[in-house]
């Protein structure tokens, strides 16, 4: 048998980062998306976000890899933001790429928080700036170039 922690927290923004998830109706989308989470054996800790961009806060199992996790994510959610034209009347897909950081168990409830707070966070800080202040904590290196749009 194998033994495996692999939390993840995952961010990813909209199409050029135009400001297009309505927030009144986000939680259809972030149901949606624990739905496909649960249908994948993943276990979702967090998701929220603000208009331009998500965070998921998850641990994947041995046999899903990130990358396809964020693909099946992003093309099963943008298919449902589309098919609720009424719902998200803006949203015009998301943007290309995305975010992965690793966590331990300990820093658990510091991603959930951190998570919960995204729209009382970004009063006054931007996505770009969120990002870069990410992977520069984490040591991950970056090309400002690919930060807003695609």
């Amino acid at each position: 048998m194998s033994y495996t922690n692999l939390l993840y927290h995952i961010i990813f923004r909209t199409k050029d980062s135009l400001k297009t998830i309505n927030l009144v109706n986000a939680p259809l989308l972030y149901n949606y998306i624990f739905g496909i989470c649960r249908n994948k054996s993943c276990k979702l800790y967090r998701i929220g976000g603000v208009t331009d961009h998500i965070h998921i806060f998850a641990g994947l199992p041995p046999t899903l890899c990130v990358s396809d996790f964020v693909k099946l994510i992003k093309t099963e959610s943008n298919k449902f933001m589309k098919n609720h034209r009424t719902e998200f009347p803006k949203f015009g897909g998301w943007g290309t790429g995305y975010c992965a950081l690793t966590y331990s168990s300990r820093d658990r409830e510091m991603i959930i928080n951190y998570i919960k707070q995204q729209p009382e966070h970004h009063l006054g800080l931007g996505y770009a700036d969120e990002l870069r202040e990410l992977l520069e904590e984490n040591d991950v290196s970056y090309n400002l170039d690919y930060f807003d749009k695609d």
